[in-house]
């Protein structure tokens, strides 16, 4: 399930957007390696593989995310192609979605992990080499305990076929507590039990997907994201807060980009990743309806400005 649709269904999106928060002071003692990446979808912006990479060229990202179920129906001459092309422009490969379904019935996650190997596949041959997913903080009829078992067993597999591809899985915690009273058992929603999860995986290939709005909403600090290795991290999300809503108020479908209010402190988290020298990409999810109703030009550049401001409050390009 796409969470994109999962919260159209329960949250509206947010009427505002704002200009990027340049209120921290700079820092020039840190240097960054990790990429800014282009995903579309998370900016409102409809592209296939092929325009993202483009995109990418034209606005001035330094890496894309994948495609896997179209890159697989891609013939030899097109992933040679698009390979030369992406190494011309010094185009990096941020992570994918996992397509399959874990979340539902035994045999819809059958089904999708049936299909799993040739989108891994996909990736290996065009050298990508992530993909990710997230993680829904609650459940109907599971209870914690039974719910995390689920999970490491189905994510465990997923990550075994992942693994003879040379693909890392990046998971994703849900941290706003207005999500918690959704369903009958609560579920993870912290830095620490996503941890856990990962652990009970047992899997060396899976790690962390983080986002600077679960960071925030599920109350974890710098010395949390300081206390990790580069390598367990797989992909990271860049939002802001809203201003009107407190900690404990702000809704999974309501954000802003990047440093757009300075409810979340962005510079903190991002000179964190620095420190322990992440080297991935890092990317936009704002679920913000103004961005996604601009043309896809204005998006990307308002998107881009919010990256390369809140690089500025870092004191870093």
């Amino acid at each position: 399930m796409n969470r994109r649709n999962f919260i159209k269904s329960t949250t509206l999106a947010a009427a505002t957007i704002n200009l990027p928060f340049t209120g921290f002071t700079q820092d020039t003692s840190l240097k960054r390696k990790f990429k800014l990446c282009l995903s579309p979808g998370n900016i409102g912006v409809s592209l296939d593989q092929k325009g993202a990479l483009q995109a990418a060229i034209d606005y001035g990202y330094e890496a894309i995310v994948s495609f896997p179920n179209e890159i697989q129906n891609w013939s030899d001459d097109e992933v040679a192609s698009f390979k030369k092309e992406m190494k011309s422009n010094k185009i990096a490969w941020g992570s994918g979605g996992i397509p399959v379904e874990f979340r539902k019935d035994e045999q819809t996650f059958k089904d999708g992990l049936s299909k799993l190997a040739k989108a891994a596949e996909a990736l290996q041959k065009v050298g990508a080499s992530k993909m990710n997913t997230w993680i829904m903080p609650t459940h109907p009829t599971l209870s914690y305990s039974e719910n995390m078992k689920q999970h490491a067993s189905r994510l465990g597999e997923c990550a075994k076929i992942l693994a003879d591809y040379d693909v890392k899985l990046g998971l994703e915690y849900v941290g706003p507590k207005t999500l918690m009273a959704r369903d009958r058992y609560p579920f993870i929603h912290t830095l620490a039990e996503c941890l856990t999860l990962i652990e009970n995986t047992k899997q060396p290939n899976v790690g962390i997907q983080l986002d600077t709005f679960h960071w925030y909403c599920g109350e974890d600090t710098v010395a949390d994201l300081l206390s990790l290795k580069p390598s367990q991290i797989i992909t990271v999300d860049l939002n802001d807060a809203r201003s009107d809503l407190s900690r404990d108020a702000q809704l999974d479908g309501t954000r802003e980009l990047a440093g757009a209010t300075g409810v979340i402190d962005i510079t903190a988290f991002l000179k964190a990743l620095m420190e322990i020298g992440y080297d991935g990409t890092v990317r936009s999810e704002p679920f913000n309806k103004k961005l996604n109703d601009m043309d896809d030009k204005k998006a990307m550049e308002l998107d881009m400005q919010s990256l390369q401001a809140v690089l500025k409050n870092c004191g870093v390009k």
